[in-house]
């Protein structure tokens, strides 16, 4: 049986990978990319999905509840995925008002439009609400990874405001009856990545010869989850999750921040040193002239209020589902790598410098 998706954030990194994800894996379902294409939303992500006969985009935000509410009756959608967000934490210390508007309210409108549409009609439905590991708080350096039943300790106003909505996902199928279900997943990288996050930001300021800013001391750890991975996480949780339930998506795989980024100023190096055609590309990039990409790096005060280490406890969806990751770090960067470097027309203009 087909279904029609609306899917919030679609124009973002991990909404983007979804729709390419979901459509080459279901011919026959409809999908609606719905994004109100602020900064880090690119409606070149979904470049290639335009001509797609079952995809189309709305350019609106998740805010505007009428917008939603006539999307999911006039399209008879009956899966929303919600991935829009607010999502940088540096941007939620310095401007949190955003991140409750979006995060909190945005999540509350669909929410709304979702009941009216679905519960007073009887239909068919399902509310997949898109989390992350950071509603959980820090993990001490031998703590076992989070799991889904942790108490909520959100640090930053991102991770509060995302802990917001998940109560109100929560509530709303306590209180009304949606079917709904919730995933909170670990850091994800891949391809079409805002190069604001540490694993773009890296690989684009190596090939421009910046400098590679390390919060602190660097040893920050972080569960990594190769995007692809984590959209086939969701859709286990789609096609057989169990109402009501969250279900944690990792990709076990936990890396200090400076391992990562020296992993990747070592397989940059090895790029260069295999493709001719890079240095005369990217003739800033230290290996172009033949130095080493780690001489960039450069360690900075940390931010305020850094989680010390993240982890996932994702053995829930593996009994249950039967998700396994199929990338290790390993190989996903190298997937990354080389995207960036063959997509050099998507990431230079996003760059403020």
């Amino acid at each position: 049986m087909s279904r029609c998706l609306l899917v919030t954030g679609a124009a973002g990194f991990i909404g983007a990978n979804f729709a390419h994800y979901w459509l080459g894996q279901h011919p026959g379902d409809r999908l609606i990319a719905y994004d109100a294409l602020t900064y880090a939303g690119n409606r070149a992500n979904l470049a290639s999905l335009e001509s797609h006969p079952d995809f189309s985009f709305v350019h609106a935000n998740i805010c505007d509840e009428a917008r939603v509410t006539a999307l999911l009756r006039d399209e008879a959608v009956d899966t929303i995925v919600h991935f829009a967000a607010e999502s940088h934490v540096d941007r939620s210390i310095s401007g949190p008002d955003a991140f409750i508007e979006t995060n909190v309210v945005g999540t509350h409108s669909l929410l709304k439009a979702a009941r009216a549409v679905w519960l007073d009609g009887g239909k068919p439905h399902r509310f997949h609400h898109v989390s992350t590991d950071e509603v959980y708080g820090s993990l001490a350096a031998d703590a076992p990874g989070f799991f889904e039943d942790q108490k909520y300790e959100p640090n930053s106003p991102y991770s509060a405001s995302k802990a917001a909505s998940d109560h109100l996902v929560r509530a709303y199928h306590h209180t009304y009856g949606l079917e709904v279900t919730t995933s909170n997943c670990s850091n994800n990288y891949g391809p079409w990545h805002f190069p604001e996050k540490l694993v773009p930001l890296c690989l684009t300021n190596i090939l421009r010869g910046l400098p590679l800013p390390i919060y602190g001391d660097g040893m920050n750890i972080r569960d990594w989850l190769f995007v692809e991975d984590h959209c086939r996480g969701i859709e286990l949780v789609l096609e057989g999750g169990r109402i009501g339930e969250t279900y944690n998506i990792g990709g076990n795989n936990e890396w200090a921040n400076i391992d990562i980024v020296e992993l990747l100023c070592s397989r940059v190096d090895a790029r260069f040193a295999e493709r001719s055609d890079l240095a005369g590309r990217f003739p800033e990039a230290p290996a172009a002239c033949g130095a080493e990409s780690s001489s960039l790096i450069e360690f900075v005060t940390d931010r305020a209020g850094h989680d010390r280490r993240y982890a996932i406890d994702a053995s829930k969806i593996s009994s249950e589902l039967g998700y396994r990751p199929q990338h290790s770090f390993e190989s996903g960067i190298e997937v990354t790598i080389d995207w960036y470097l063959d997509n050099e027309t998507w990431w230079r203009p996003l760059l403020k410098t």
